[in-house]
């Protein structure tokens, strides 16, 4: 049941309300960095795993997002 729940939006959802909800306390260019590289990492991980495969948006969305946000810094700091 949680499978086909996070399957859908949730799986994007979820992240993105947790990294909106860090992108407001002003973490350095660095801890986005590593936010991103974590989130590729575990989705190589969860993508071979039997029983984790289902989730393997979780954090794909996650590295996705934090790319996303760190974009947003990079203008902001622009402009």
């Amino acid at each position: 049941m949680l499978q086909r729940a996070l399957g859908s939006g949730w799986g994007v959802l979820i992240p993105g309300v947790l990294l909106v909800g860090l992108g407001f306390v002003g973490l350095s260019v660095d801890v986005w960095r590593s936010l991103i590289a974590l989130g590729l990492l575990l989705t190589g991980v969860m993508i071979w795993h039997r029983q984790l495969r289902h989730f393997v948006l979780l954090p794909s969305a996650f590295a996705l997002i934090s790319g996303m946000m760190m974009v947003l810094m990079s203008l902001k700091q622009m402009g």
